[in-house]
């Protein structure tokens, strides 16, 4: 009669094995915390001075700008969903989302090449805006916004990290299979 065989243990997150991660990756960390940290001071500086200076629900700008006033200001509001407005009173959700998307930054980052300095640019853009926005909500609940340009949503420092390290990430992706396919061709026509 056969034994039945132990069943594989699931990889369990340890203490060691959190600790060896920061060990061995470092430098790499290093590089994206620095990036996202400079990121969360930016927006949460921004985001303090605007509290304490503008009265929510209006408007400002200094003297010299007042031109804009239709089209661009400061505008301080508060936003309980995501960036730019949208899915309003979900912030818990969005917070946890953050923690999720944070952690998931942090261990993908040193797997990146070093030579792609777009793709850890824009991933330390995300964690930085992520970081910055879970901030407030963790504070005060709903996030401070107060970048208004025309019609658009208000947004903030954090919003907007978030959104250009996308776009960093679409151009680069784009530019790197354009980059492939272009040493793709050149070797098929060395081979013939």
């Amino acid at each position: 009669m056969d034994l039945p065989q132990p069943t594989a243990q699931p990889k369990r997150l340890t203490w060691k094995k959190f600790g060896d991660f920061f060990k061995n990756n470092w430098r790499d960390l290093a590089i994206l915390f620095l990036l996202a940290g400079i990121i969360v001071a930016l927006d949460q500086w921004t985001k303090a001075w605007v509290r304490a200076n503008v009265p929510a629900g209006t408007d400002w700008l200094p003297a010299s700008l007042s031109g804009l006033m239709p089209y661009a200001r400061i505008r301080h509001t508060f936003n309980s969903g995501a960036a730019f407005g949208m899915f309003q009173q979900g912030g818990l959700i969005f917070a946890v989302l953050a923690v999720i998307v944070s952690a998931l930054i942090i261990s993908y980052f040193p797997q990146t090449s070093r030579r792609d300095w777009w793709l850890r640019l824009a991933l330390g853009m995300q964690l930085g805006g992520a970081l910055g926005n879970l901030v407030d909500r963790v504070r005060f609940g709903p996030v401070t916004d107060f970048l208004s340009v025309g019609n658009f949503a208000i947004f903030n420092i954090a919003d907007t990290c978030i959104s250009v390290g996308v776009g960093i990430l679409i151009v680069g992706v784009w530019l790197m299979e354009r980059k492939l396919k272009k040493e793709k061709k050149q070797s098929e026509a060395l081979s013939e």
